[in-house]
């Protein structure tokens, strides 16, 4: 059965990041990758700058119009329905960052409910270290905005808490505290913790509640900053 997972989150949560952990896994695994950049609000982190790596993995990548183009307004590519009608194993939609963004998302709503039940996963990414995502009363109502304009209910949390290259397990413990507030007011699980794997090995050690942990998942961090790059590059 298609797998289809849908990134949705606050501004700066890493949903980019993580929509590319999630496609490198599915296709370590073997199965045949879609990743669809629907972020049509953040133009500074996109799966494009990446676009040489995703296809170096044999995953394909379907990116809004005139990226790259000079031209500031971003339109929705016909390719989006590929992630429907092919036969992909895993098709991975990374969203954009508000409820605004969100709305790109809620086009397709009759095509995600034609999917077959259990298919679709939708995540919303957490970093409780950017704005509008520190206690769970922010948490909740942004999550409450964004299934409105996406036409969507989120399926679980992801605490995905950090600061960067400043990333401590601190991070991940904060995030735990409010994510688990959050889920216990909502309703919603948390399906995952995510981070850098010597922090989350840090994090796990702490004897946490596992139900509110979800799968643990270490990540590799891809969408550097283009002076990190330069810099990595350089040395």
């Amino acid at each position: 059965m298609k797998e289809v997972i849908v990134l949705i989150g606050n501004y700066g949560s890493g949903k980019t990041e993580l929509a590319l952990n999630f496609a490198f896994r599915a296709a370590r695994e073997g199965k045949k990758v879609e990743l669809i950049d629907l972020d049509m609000v953040n133009t500074y982190f996109r799966l494009t700058d990446r676009g040489n790596l995703i296809k170096s993995r044999e995953i394909r990548l379907v990116s809004p119009n005139y990226v790259h183009a000079s031209v500031e307004t971003l339109s929705l590519p016909a390719e989006v329905a590929s992630a429907f009608a092919l036969d992909w194993d895993t098709v991975i939609f990374d969203v954009g960052g508000d409820p605004a963004g969100a709305t790109a998302l809620g086009r397709y709503h009759e095509d995600f409910a034609a999917l077959p039940e259990g298919s679709l996963k939708v995540l919303n990414v957490v970093n409780t270290r950017r704005p509008m995502a520190g206690t769970p009363e922010k948490l909740v109502h942004l999550m409450r905005d964004m299934e409105r304009h996406s036409r969507q209910r989120v399926s679980g949390f992801v605490n995905n808490t950090n600061l960067a290259r400043l990333a401590c397990a601190e991070d991940l413990r904060d995030g735990y505290e409010i994510i688990r507030e959050a889920s216990l007011a909502s309703g919603v699980p948390v399906l995952y913790t995510t981070g850098r794997p010597d922090l989350l090995e840090t994090f796990l050690s702490e004897g946490h509640d596992s139900a509110f942990i979800g799968e643990p998942m270490p990540i590799e961090t891809f969408m550097h900053r283009d002076w990190e790059t330069f810099t990595k590059e350089g040395l």
